[in-house]
């Protein structure tokens, strides 16, 4: 009687292990930090994790108007972590995930990096990507607005390419949980640039970005923004939940308040930073890969793509874009300004403005 109950024990705990190594896998690679960090924040318990994601996974009959074309555990992680692991909220961003493609199908058509859309976006800045990550662990997201080439680049195509490095950087599991922040440099953005921004294309920007994709974004800093980008805030107001608006601020070109949110280490000499300026060229580089040139169609068209090979100094040469406007930001001592009334809306969240 005895040996049995021993037998029944040890069969019980080999059952658990073996439970709890295939729930903890998915945590494979992350710190020590991080996982507290998931804990803490996003409510992410390894004992119940597989729980969680079938859970998720079990609430998709009820969608049969979507199809869910990925439904492994490691993808549906990452939107439990995108809503901090409240179930419902995160079937809800996978379902909008698939429902923005099913509705927006032209957008998804040869979504790689070598489609010429978003090659010509990559190429010429959208997104830049910084190597190094803030003080929190987020990945930092540039965008130099003056850059944009109407001529050239279609805004879609822009979209496309942002949403297609979100695609490969969300992949890493330390950013599911730390986030990203988001700078955009409006330096030299002229009107005219500015008047092609319709309300279409804004809340088909919105619709992707903050209400179909599982990123957490920590932050979007406008730096240099002229007076007729605060009248664009009317066309968007009506498609930003209110956490969105509280993150986002307007630094002007005073860029103390910004390095009170992300640190001058951490940032290029653009934007008062420490690092070296910001080589255009770097993330494009990355995502097309070593065998990419300008004249020739490149073959690394893959998500995985975070993994090259450093290229020569003659296929940076081929890989850079023609001179990109730079920043006019100056940095001044001073304090972060908080929503309270009479302060320059220059540091102060876009909801300040209501």
């Amino acid at each position: 009687m005895g040996s049995v109950c021993l037998l029944s024990k040890y069969q019980k705990l080999s059952s658990w292990k073996g439970d709890l190594a295939k729930m903890t896998h998915l945590q494979a690679g992350l710190s020590p930090e991080t996982i507290e960090k998931a804990r803490l924040e996003l409510n992410e318990n390894p004992d119940v994790l597989h729980q969680d994601i079938q859970q998720v996974r079990d609430m998709i009959i009820t969608r049969p108007d979507i199809g869910f074309l990925r439904t492994d555990d490691a993808f549906i992680l990452r939107f439990l972590r995108a809503r901090k692991f409240h179930q419902a909220d995160a079937f809800r961003l996978l379902a909008q995930y698939f429902q923005y493609r099913q509705l927006n199908l032209d957008m998804f058509k040869n979504f790689k990096a070598d489609d010429p859309g978003i090659k010509r976006a990559l190429i010429d800045g959208f997104p830049g990507v910084l190597e190094n990550r803030d003080h929190y662990g987020r990945k930092i997201l540039l965008l130099f607005a003056a850059n944009w080439d109407q001529s050239r680049n279609s805004f879609t195509d822009i979209l496309r390419a942002i949403l297609l490095s979100l695609e490969v950087l969300i992949e890493d599991a330390e950013l599911q949980i730390n986030g990203f922040i988001l700078i955009i440099d409006w330096s030299n953005f002229s009107f005219k640039q500015a008047s092609k921004l319709t309300p279409s294309i804004l809340k088909l920007a919105i619709e992707g970005l903050q209400d179909s994709f599982p990123a957490r974004f920590g932050g979007v800093h406008f730096v240099n923004q002229p007076w007729y980008i605060h009248a664009l805030y009317t066309l968007i107001k009506p498609f930003l939940k209110d956490k969105t608006r509280k993150r986002i601020f307007l630094h002007g070109n005073n860029l103390n308040s910004l390095h009170q949110l992300i640190h001058p280490e951490f940032l290029p000499s653009e934007f008062g930073g420490t690092l070296p300026p910001y080589d255009m060229g770097t993330w494009a580089r990355t995502l097309l890969g070593p065998d990419y040139s300008d004249e020739n169609d490149y073959t690394h068209t893959s998500y995985n793509a975070m993994h090259v090979k450093h290229t020569s100094s003659n296929l940076e040469r081929e890989c850079s874009p023609k001179p990109m406007k730079r920043s006019q930001s100056v940095v001044e001592a001073g304090m972060l300004k908080h929503e309270e009334k009479g302060e320059s809306e220059n540091t102060q969240p876009l909801l300040a403005l209501d």
